[in-house]
């Protein structure tokens, strides 16, 4: 079983300001995702992983940072590989903008609407943006080893990986809401991949969901896990 961890780079100065960074140098995060980031570690404690791929740009470095420190004692080997595929969509002259100046654009319907048949002035289309996003997920899914998979990225990017997980045709994905250092994931255990936690920015990650379960039943749905003291179901 390999379970694909999907993570958003923490609360930005960009977001902050309601800016749209798109891959535009030195956004860090801010106080808040500095915060969110070092709770990040907390959440998601110890996790058997074969490969962790990011997004090269500083704000999700810095996110999964303080995860890395806090476990390298037991995966002293474990380090960050850089994806230029898990790369904030490149937004072209809309890149630096104001969002509130942005929603006033003819595109910005489209953009929400159908982004399928988005392509931003002098910047990517959508479709392009998914297609990388996903040669990105597949080839970290193809490493050998033992382990689950970490991709830290962007919105827009996790957005267009889950719809496509799902079979979702691109123009849906708007209706995934994916927030900042929040934790979301699918299980490739089969042939269709599914979603077993999506958009999660407050929970520890229970180290139970990392274990083997490719034989579990799912008739009625997932079958959880026992509660802890007395092991009984409800």
């Amino acid at each position: 079983m390999t379970l694909v961890v999907l993570i958003r780079h923490a609360h930005s100065v960009a977001n902050g300001s309601g800016i749209l960074a798109g891959r535009t140098e030195g956004i860090s995060l801010s106080p808040a995702g500095r915060k969110q980031a070092q709770e990040l570690a907390k959440r998601l404690g110890v996790i058997p992983v074969k490969s962790l791929r990011s997004s090269p740009l500083e704000r999700c470095a810095q996110t999964i940072s303080p995860w890395l420190k806090k476990i390298a004692d037991s995966n002293p080997k474990l380090k960050v590989q850089v994806d230029e595929d898990l790369s904030e969509v490149d937004y072209g002259e809309w890149t630096g903008r104001k969002l509130r100046s942005l929603s006033k654009e003819s595109l910005w319907k489209t953009v929400q609407e159908e982004p399928s048949r988005v392509v931003f002035p002098e910047g990517e289309s959508m479709r392009a943006m998914q297609e990388r996003a996903m040669k990105a997920l597949h080839r970290a899914l193809e490493m050998r080893g033992k382990g689950h998979v970490i991709l830290v990225s962007h919105g827009d990017v996790l957005k267009s990986i889950i719809a496509s997980a799902l079979n979702m045709h691109l123009d849906e994905f708007q209706r995934i809401v994916i927030d900042p250092a929040s934790i979301s994931i699918l299980d490739y255990a089969s042939s269709k991949p599914r979603l077993i936690l999506m958009n999660d920015s407050r929970s520890r990650l229970d180290p139970q969901i990392f274990m083997d379960t490719r034989k579990r039943l799912l008739v009625g749905g997932g079958s959880g896990h026992p509660a802890k003291g007395n092991g009984k179901r409800h």
